[in-house]
């Protein structure tokens, strides 16, 4: 038996999905990137006509990402302390590890779940950074 859990406090989801699922105490967490709850502007990014960046802050995109996992966390009657693993998805590893190493550090120096960090060549939107994770409703 699992449950559906859609928030319209978090980014609306660019396809037919939900922003996570309820199996017994787990939580699955569908692909969570850094767009603005309610629009989908996208923190620390802006593009000129024809797609390129005019300005690029992959730290605004770290933290926003953090913060709309939380939000779907909380939504769905779990909690940042209860995430047990993280897979992260960055679009240019090179470029913005060392950035995001710092600020995770930041957001788990008391949880520390499980972690994964893959280099990819791109995601749907012109996001540079995509969280997965499972976290336990207590």
């Amino acid at each position: 038996m699992s449950e559906k859990i859609s928030t319209d406090k978090a980014p609306k989801p660019v396809g037919l999905y939900p922003h996570a699922r309820r199996v017994g105490n787990l939580l699955f967490l569908s692909g969570i990137g850094p767009r603005t709850p309610g629009t989908d502007d996208i923190p620390g990014l802006k593009l000129d006509k024809n797609g390129n960046y005019l300005e690029f802050d992959f730290e605004a995109q770290c933290r926003s990402v953090f913060d709309n996992v939380r939000i779907v966390l909380e939504e769905s009657g779990s909690s940042w302390a209860n995430l047990v693993d993280v897979t992260t998805f960055l679009v240019d590893m090179k470029r913005d590890f060392q950035i995001y190493n710092r600020i995770y550090a930041e957001y788990f120096k008391d949880n520390q779940p499980c972690r994964t960090t893959v280099a990819i060549n791109s995601l749907p939107t012109p996001i540079a950074i995509e969280l997965k994770c499972i976290a336990t409703i207590d």
